[in-house]
């Protein structure tokens, strides 16, 4: 199966890669739509500033072809900062307006609670809508996050899992027809994560 990893300047593309490729993926990392056309799925990275990333995908256009690619159905897995960009809006540093895959706004944590902003580390994922590509139960129970960013005000049935963190329920991953949300990192998430991103390929596969 071939992926093409979007690049636009803004994602941890060698750890997702390296993943990838471990789960007997061919991988091509590129901007070029018509490379990108001959992948049998997508996947948006990030890491960064939401106003940034958008901007990013803007001056490439690839923005753009990712409508494209969602109005064509073409399975898309959008991975932290990109799972924030398929929102329609977020408040980081500026609003800005998000590809409008998912409907809800990315906001902050709020400063002076309990807990750390960012949220970083280890913390249960916990399913709520189990989708069709996601079958089993595993012994593992934890992703890793890095984010101080998260989606709100979200469709509760496109809402497959989430974490709890001091009582916010963070949503872990969204699924709104072919297109996927993950906001942890799957490929440093140890036995979960992979098992997650290969039910995704699988769920790619039967397609």
């Amino acid at each position: 199966m071939k992926i093409g990893v979007i690049d636009y300047g803004m994602g941890n593309l060698f750890s997702v890669e390296q993943a990838l490729k471990r789960l007997d993926c061919e991988v091509i990392i590129t901007a070029d739509e018509k490379a990108l056309d001959t992948a049998d799925a997508l996947l948006l990275p990030g890491v960064g500033a939401f106003p940034d990333a958008r901007k990013r995908l803007a001056e490439t256009n690839l923005d753009q072809y990712l409508q494209k690619a969602q109005r064509e159905n073409r399975p898309l897995l959008g991975i932290c900062l990109g799972m924030q960009l398929l929102f329609e809006q977020s408040d980081e540093v500026t609003p800005t307006k998000g590809l409008g895959f998912f409907k809800g706004c990315i906001k902050r944590f709020k400063e002076g609670q309990a807990y750390r902003v960012p949220h970083m580390g280890w913390n249960e994922l916990i399913v709520t809508n189990r989708p069709a590509w996601l079958h089993n139960e595993v012994s593992a129970k934890h992703v890793y996050f890095v984010h101080s960013f998260y989606a709100t005000d979200i469709v509760e049935s496109e809402l497959v899992a989430y974490a709890d963190y001091f009582g916010i329920q963070v949503p872990g991953i969204v699924m709104n027809g072919s297109v996927t949300g993950m906001q942890f990192h799957p490929e440093k998430s140890g036995e979960l994560g992979v098992y997650l991103l290969e039910q995704w390929l699988e769920g790619v596969k039967a397609c």
